[in-house]
């Protein structure tokens, strides 16, 4: 049988540095320091600094009392597009960076698809601590929580706002939300004094375990870089 070959064999090169890529499978995070001093204004760095002591003296969280590190933040607190992913897993507690082990390695591979990497973008999580045993954040761990995620998009104010898997978009697009039917489509929302453009993709471990769901992935990723050509990020 003879293969057609692509008219855009560039294109094609970053899709396919997607969806083959080669994960080693061990228990060592990634050793991802962060050597970059971003410069922000100082209200912005006052306002994180501030978040992030609310989030330490929250009372009453046996997720808080069980975790080794708190998992605030990674990338550029300048940037305009920010991710949201759903907890910290075991790699994530002991570093204190999210997105550190094997799907940080297969997230980093989707932000170089469109040009981007975590100098030009913010990453964060719905929850700040691990769940014990990597579990999904019950409801009530996310409600505790979401009030501190909802300050912090309006402190970053992204013009675009990436929600990575099922457990993000719940708990800021709405409980009644199936990922299937929310993913690929850019909602509008406001957060404080932030508006933004949302768009729901698949979580990097979701995909490992369903890499025939990496072409959707893709589909939103394209999505992402076009809406960043379009408003100049």
């Amino acid at each position: 049988m003879i293969k057609k070959i692509s008219p855009n064999p560039l294109k094609l090169i970053k899709y396919y540095n997607f969806i083959n890529h080669n994960l080693i499978y061990n228990n060592k995070a990634i050793n991802r320091y962060k050597k970059d001093n971003f410069e922000i204004s100082a209200g912005k760095a006052d306002n994180l600094e501030s978040l992030k002591k609310s989030i330490s003296n929250i009372k009453n969280c046996s997720l808080k009392n069980e975790a080794t590190n708190m998992v605030f933040s990674d990338g550029n607190p300048k940037s305009k597009i920010m991710l949201l992913g759903e907890a910290p897993g075991t790699n994530e507690d002991q570093e204190g960076l999210p997105f550190v082990g094997r799907a940080g390695t297969l997230l980093d591979k989707m932000l170089v698809s469109i040009n981007l990497d975590r100098k030009n973008v913010y990453i964060s999580n719905i929850i700040n601590y691990r769940p014990p045993e990597n579990r999904r954040p019950t409801d009530e761990e996310i409600k505790r929580y979401l009030p501190f995620v909802k300050k912090h998009i309006e402190i970053i104010a992204p013009k675009i706002l990436v929600l990575l898997g099922s457990t993000a978009m719940k708990a800021l697009i709405g409980n009644d939300a199936v990922i299937s039917k929310v993913r690929g489509q850019w909602i509008e929302k406001k957060f404080g004094q932030s508006k933004t453009s949302v768009i729901v993709t698949f979580h990097p471990a979701f995909l490992m375990r369903q890499p025939t769901q990496k072409k959707l992935a893709w589909v939103d990723l394209k999505m992402i870089r076009d809406r960043k050509t379009r408003l100049k990020i």
